[in-house]
């Protein structure tokens, strides 16, 4: 692209020169660098409301690109995914024709400073959550796969594997009057002290509408729409191979898919406030939640229609949230191997060490904690489910 062409293209796309930061709880700090318009509305997306300008240098960078200049020719790491020159590693993103790159250097990922390249054009920066995460651990706070709110005064903690009820506990309390703090991803400041979170929307199910119905008259005219639609034709499906179909069948088969696909979308993206009001998250002012999280739930479905309650030893739950957070860790220790097949030389001493750091500040963050276990069924009635939580809770 030539150099007028290119200025055009800036131009067009409003391109902040400056800099625009990003302050996850006074803790990390991101920067973007000319960043455009779509660019920023983007990580916006990614991260939620947190921009505000940084009083320190960022941990981390994000610098956009028209194109990457590389070292030299390009070699892939598998067939679409990844990919090395001279001394850049790449992740890519797109077709063969209209492919985008990103340079990420993962032997500086939790380090001082981390520098991202971004070319232009993606719906998002790939990995910025999990260097993100990596950064704050570095620096001592420990993110946490959990939800959390503040309820009559005390900061609740719902943690546990991938779908077992974080978000349904969320959904449950903050129906009752308490307070978003975060859905996905929450951070505990060293020795659980305070917690804040990435103030991202909350993705409610239609059978979550179900549950509170008086949440359905929050969505739009068009998600309403596109939900009672949906569910028309999830159970339209269901009938015919119920009743029609002979079991087994290459149409069985195919509408069974075919109806797992809809009911994948039976689903929308909300923002706290828009689900309940303006006040209601914790997240608008500046740094960690003054608020100490007094509560920790470890919730998990099982094959009982009851909900269980009962005390829990906090190191119990520190030591299989190590699995989960591994797991949650994948993608990012994939990324790191690859990058060390391509520079084999090119070690980052504290990824290597990650998963001793992050049970060190497990345990110190849970140690003393009110901590249950929560057993209940899947689907769960989300009124039923603050009734058994709500006395311990408060």
């Amino acid at each position: 692209m030539s150099q007028v062409s290119d200025l055009a293209a800036r131009t067009r796309d409003s391109i902040d020169l400056g800099g625009v930061d990003f302050d996850l709880g006074g803790a990390v700090g991101l920067r973007l660098i000319d960043a455009g318009s779509r660019e920023i509305a983007a990580v916006t997306r990614q991260l939620g409301p947190i921009r505000r300008p940084l009083a320190r240098a960022p941990d981390v960078v994000v610098r956009f690109v028209e194109r990457l200049s590389l070292t030299g020719p390009l070699r892939y790491i598998g067939l679409v995914d990844a990919a090395f020159s001279d001394d850049e590693f790449l992740l890519l993103r797109g077709k063969h024709e209209s492919r985008l790159r990103v340079q990420i250097p993962f032997d500086q990922v939790g380090g001082k400073r981390c520098e991202i390249v971004c070319e232009r054009g993606l719906a998002a920066v790939p990995m910025l959550v999990p260097v993100l995460n990596a950064t704050l651990l570095a620096r001592g706070h420990l993110p946490l796969h959990a939800a959390a709110f503040v309820h009559r005064g005390r900061g609740v903690v719902a943690t546990g594997w991938s779908k077992g009820g974080k978000t349904e506990t969320l959904l449950a309390f903050m129906a009752n009057g308490a307070r978003y703090v975060a859905d996905e991803w929450l951070y505990l400041a060293p020795g659980g002290t305070s917690m804040f979170g990435i103030p991202e929307p909350i993705r409610v199910w239609n059978w979550h509408l179900c549950s509170l119905p008086e949440l359905r008259k929050r969505l739009s005219r068009g998600a309403r729409a596109r939900l009672a639609l949906l569910e028309l034709v999830a159970g339209g499906m269901k009938r015919v191979t119920a009743g029609g179909a002979r079991h087994g069948s290459v149409i069985t088969r195919t509408l069974n898919r075919a109806s797992a696909l809809v009911e994948n979308q039976l689903c929308v993206d909300l923002t706290p406030e828009r689900l309940f009001g303006g006040a209601a998250s914790v997240n608008g002012s500046p740094g960690p939640s003054p608020l100490r999280p007094e509560r920790v739930l470890f919730v998990v479905s099982h094959e009982q229609p009851e909900i269980s309650v009962r005390p829990i030893d906090p190191r119990e739950v520190a030591e299989r949230m190590l699995f989960s957070l591994a797991e949650e860790d994948q993608r990012l220790v994939s990324c790191y191997h690859k990058f060390r097949y391509a520079f084999p030389g090119r070690t980052n001493e504290f990824l290597e060490h990650a998963g001793e750091r992050r049970r060190a500040l497990l345990h110190a963050a849970l140690a003393g904690k009110d901590t249950f276990e929560v057993r209940h069924p899947y689907p769960v009635s989300l009124p039923a489910l603050y009734r058994a939580l709500a006395e311990v809770c408060s």
